[in-house]
């Protein structure tokens, strides 16, 4: 079995809902998302997956719709001020917890054909979240 990993930097900010905490506040972090990809075998140029490729794909994807924005939930009530203002927003239905960033960032990964296996979403430097689907 073969792994390969990329590593995706971005800025993004959110807040959680509900939640008592410093994270109920609009906040910021400099996220880190590690991708992995794996295979039982390699292609014929002997990758598993061209690391060009990830980072054209899904760190473009990354940057596009994550990168320096709001990342909030479709029903906060801080939406339509910050739209009003014209700031950017990444509005998704769950709170953007870093677990639920990984899963986000993998099933994008995935739906654009990569043989990703894992997903972690650090949001600080010593905080991190890990998604990877059981499989049968």
């Amino acid at each position: 079995m073969f792994r390969v990993t990329r590593e995706i930097n971005f800025c993004y900010g959110h807040r959680l809902l509900n939640y008592e905490g410093k994270c109920a506040h609009l906040h910021g972090h400099n996220g880190r998302v590690l991708i992995t990809a794996q295979a039982s075998g390699l292609d014929s140029q002997g990758m598993v997956v061209d690391f060009t490729e990830i980072k054209r794909v899904v760190q473009g994807w990354v940057d596009e719709h994550l990168d320096h924005r709001m990342v909030l939930r479709r029903d906060d009530p801080a939406v339509a001020p910050l739209e009003k203002l014209g700031e950017p927003l990444f509005l998704i239905d769950v709170n953007p917890t870093a677990e639920n960033l990984a899963r986000l960032v993998y099933d994008y990964a995935t739906s654009q054909g990569f043989p990703v296996v894992e997903v972690q979403l650090w949001e600080t430097p010593h905080c991190h979240a890990v998604y990877c689907p059981d499989r049968p």
